[in-house]
């Protein structure tokens, strides 16, 4: 057998050229129908909306490092739909769907793997919380459920249910709670936007706005200057700095949100289990890793450092949870940056600057509304900004007539 493949390797057969599943980065052109800022999940996703769905094909998307590597491979992959807001749930609720078939969409393995997640309640407030959400979520057709302690041990037997001497009074079961692979959904949709003619250009910063009067015509970089119908700024944690280049701001403070990850072990969660009341949530990946996550740094800062403060904070509270963890290795710990809002909904849609348009505040959440984003910000550029049902309740002037969406409190951990 081992003379046999070394055989098929050396010889001629061997397949040796494959297609690459990105092209090279080509020449940066002087005009494009559009040029998307940013090049994570959001941005290609909108991208290739545009080119397969709407035939608008001349695209280029700007990306200051690499594919996929600010907050895109920085989360800690959870897909989720339920959220507090009727706004929030249909949206989240379209993502989850589109998330269920993006693999055979693309024809590229995502890693989809639909898991539920449970959230623990310690209070009878908090029950009162998750009996409102499971109602809503339901409503709009999520799978969500209120499920008691004799469930939750069902579920997930290795559970401490009195976790810092904090009873587990209930649990908020949500059956569409989900993971998947965040590398393989950007390149995913990098593969099938620059398949139909879309332009990725890597390593290219945007340095200015170009402006003439109230509309945006363009762009700097770093690797010249670039002209255009349409912009759409989709940076994360860096919306506010990039709004500001712009000429106008945005309603965002930007904090950093850490995670981490123990060596690897054989199965034993399935579930995501998250606390609000502990500030923690624990899953185990395909690989066997646990993943520990929680809230963001208490203090503004556009920094990926980690602190030892917060990682002995999550550990501790992971351990509460799951007491035989304290046994395990961390692996390594890292962290994103996360552009938060005041009411914890996006802003997306329209912005003070004609034909430029912002997916943008998505705190901790962006990485589970990439499809129904894309989609929809696709769908926005596509009609000449006209704002599509499904997220006009994000727009920029909600918080000039006080319309926010809160969200505060839907979160996995408490921020």
């Amino acid at each position: 057998m081992p003379f046999g493949l070394l055989k098929y390797g050396l010889g001629k057969d061997y397949p040796f050229e494959r297609e690459p599943d990105l092209p090279a980065t080509p020449t940066l052109k002087q005009h494009y129908d559009v040029v998307i800022i940013g090049g994570g999940g959001h941005g290609v996703a909108t991208a290739y909306y545009l080119a397969k769905y709407h035939g608008i094909t001349n695209v280029a998307i700007l990306e200051k490092a690499y594919l996929g590597g600010g907050n895109t491979a920085r989360n800690t992959a959870v897909i989720r739909s339920n959220y507090l807001t009727p706004q929030g749930v249909r949206f989240y609720s379209e993502s989850v769907k589109l998330f269920e078939r993006l693999s055979n969409e693309f024809d590229f393995n995502i890693m989809y793997s639909q898991r539920g997640q449970l959230t623990l309640a310690h209070t009878d407030a908090t029950v009162r919380a998750f009996r409102q959400r499971a109602e809503v979520n339901t409503h709009f057709g999520g799978r969500t459920e209120l499920i008691d302690p004799h469930h939750i041990a069902e579920l997930v037997p290795t559970l401490n249910l009195n976790p810092a001497n904090m009873p587990v009074l209930a649990g908020l079961w949500h059956k569409d709670g989900a993971t998947a692979r965040h590398d393989a959904v950007a390149w995913g949709y990098a593969k099938g936007a620059t398949q139909r003619g879309v332009e990725l250009h890597q390593l290219t910063e945007v340095i200015d706005i170009i402006k003439e009067g109230d509309r945006a015509v363009g762009v700097k970089t770093n690797r010249g200057t670039v002209h255009c119908r349409s912009i759409v700024q989709a940076v994360a944690g860096y919306s506010a700095v990039l709004a500001g280049i712009a000429g106008f701001k945005l309603p965002l403070v930007s904090y950093p949100l850490q995670a981490m990850v123990t060596q690897p072990v054989k199965p034993f969660l399935d579930p995501l289990v998250s606390s609000s009341a502990l500030h923690c949530y624990v899953q185990q990946t395909s690989r066997g890793e646990l993943v520990f996550g929680g809230g963001s740094d208490p203090y503004p800062l556009y920094n990926t450092r980690s602190t030892l403060e917060l990682k002995e904070s999550l550990i501790a509270h992971a351990v509460e949870m799951f007491p035989f963890m304290s046994e395990m290795q961390l692996l390594r710990q890292w962290a994103g940056i996360t552009d938060m809002t005041s009411d914890y909904s996006p802003i997306m849609g329209l912005s003070p600057l004609r034909h430029y348009y912002l997916d943008a505040g998505w705190g901790t959440w962006g990485f589970k509304a990439t499809p129904i984003c894309g989609q929809t910000m696709a769908e926005l550029v596509a009609n000449d900004g006209k704002v599509p049902d499904l997220i006009a309740p994000f727009a920029l002037d909600r918080f000039d007539h006080f319309k926010q969406v809160n969200e505060m409190g839907a979160t996995a951990a408490s921020h």
